[in-house]
């Protein structure tokens, strides 16, 4: 009989992995705290698949320039210092992450395993003819407002076999939409994909319930996991008006974005902290011209995504706890920026606004693997990469639960144990 795999977190990174498991012949329990599939941090997300650029936040520079970017109004980083242990504890080991060759190493991480996940994506697409989520290879065009930073990146992001440098005019030739866009030039990676995080988690859970092999319980939140000789052996269910269920398990995986360290044991470490970041969801019709390869402002960070006849804006990374509010003068902030490089992209008053919090590492690479209890599995930390890292991450996972030689080299992404 097939061994059962418990997963808790019904985001793009649980239910990828449960894909990866019943492919491999596993049965699945996956719980979700809301009453929906890929309705937080996976619902309205850059929708850019980000595989050749994967830099971490932390970098040399980073701290000096976010002290500049406090001062200013339109500043991509917001932080409100709060009584909150965790969050000095975070930016304490964000800051040491801050340097040149840390950033390269974990930038080295990230690129192998987004490289597994563009690769998982295009079989279970070829495979499995998985489809229905808006997929195309569209091609990214990093663009640059500054030329100090166009040129930081032509020494150290551009490469002659994915990436090409292209000059203002190039980027306008390539891109019509970027013509009289304030750009001094741009990165282009052609391979670069796209597509609709919530709608590839829904195609996902159709397959899934599909397959008989995947049991899912919404609307049920874990308030604790029963745990004894070094291994999990139940999950605690809450549910309104009946107490606690108790579930048995023989595996169990936590995927739960942000939320997961409130789910660690004792000597797990779990050091997540949200990044909120907001998107704007704006409709195109036949009189704009959108933007047709996504596009991320480097220097502004605000990344666009043509999504079918939407495009998605995204941006922002306001370190203030674990607030999922939307706060207006961000958006605002957002669509005036938008507005003024695309200024016919789209219906900016019909624009959909939305907030998430990105579960995210100091060190920006996420912790895939054993937890130290013998049957205690950790998938989380994806940053604002999720929807990228999600189908290498589930297969990894899945092979580590398999027993097998995993798909790549693992160092730098397993958790660490005490």
């Amino acid at each position: 009989m097939a061994q059962r795999v418990c997963i808790i977190g019904g985001g793009v990174i649980g239910l990828a992995t449960a894909y990866a498991l019943v492919r491999d012949g596993f049965d699945v329990t996956l719980v979700e705290a809301r009453d929906s599939l890929g309705s937080e941090t996976s619902f309205a997300n850059g929708g850019q698949l980000s595989y050749r650029y994967v830099a971490p936040l932390a970098d040399a520079g980073v701290p000096l320039q976010a002290i500049g970017w406090m001062l200013r109004g339109d500043s991509p980083l917001k932080l409100r210092p709060r009584f909150d242990p965790a969050q000095w504890r975070w930016m304490a080991s964000f800051l040491g992450a801050c340097r040149t060759s840390v950033n390269r190493k974990n930038a080295g991480h990230l690129l192998r395993l987004a490289s597994l996940s563009q690769v998982t994506l295009q079989r279970w697409r070829d495979e499995d003819r998985l489809d229905g989520f808006n997929w195309r290879r569209n091609g990214k065009l990093v663009t640059f407002r500054e030329s100090g930073s166009f040129a930081h990146a032509r020494r150290y992001l551009a490469d002659t076999v994915h990436q090409h440098v292209l000059s203002q005019a190039d980027c306008a030739q390539l891109e019509p939409a970027l013509s009289g866009a304030p750009f001094v030039g741009a990165i282009y990676t052609p391979n670069e994909e796209v597509g609709d995080c919530h709608a590839f988690c829904q195609q996902l859970a159709a397959r899934l319930k599909a397959s008989g092999r995947c049991e899912f319980l919404l609307g049920r939140s874990v308030t604790g996991i029963r745990h004894a000789h070094g291994a999990v052996q139940a999950i605690e269910l809450g549910k309104e008006k009946l107490g606690n269920e108790v579930l048995p398990v023989e595996q169990l995986v936590i995927a739960a974005g942000h939320r997961s360290p409130a789910l660690a044991l004792p000597g797990v470490h779990v050091p997540l902290y949200p990044l909120k970041g907001y998107s704007l969801t704006v409709p195109i019709g036949a009189q704009h011209r959108a933007p047709d390869i996504s596009v991320t402002d480097y220097d502004r960070k605000i990344v666009y995504a043509r999504i079918g006849q939407q495009l998605r804006i995204a941006a922002m990374v306001d370190i203030v706890g674990f607030d999922p509010a939307l706060e207006p003068k961000r958006l605002a902030l957002m669509k005036r920026q938008a507005c003024g490089t695309f200024p016919n992209a789209g219906d900016y008053d019909a624009a959909i606004e939305w907030a998430g919090m990105r579960p995210a590492t100091p060190s920006g690479v996420p912790l895939i693997g054993g937890s130290g209890y013998r049957n205690l599995w950790l998938n989380l930390g994806h940053g604002a990469l999720g929807f990228t890292l999600a189908c290498g991450s589930g297969r990894l996972l899945s092979e580590l639960i398999s027993q097998r030689s995993t798909s790549i080299d693992m160092q730098g992404l397993v958790p660490r144990t005490a």
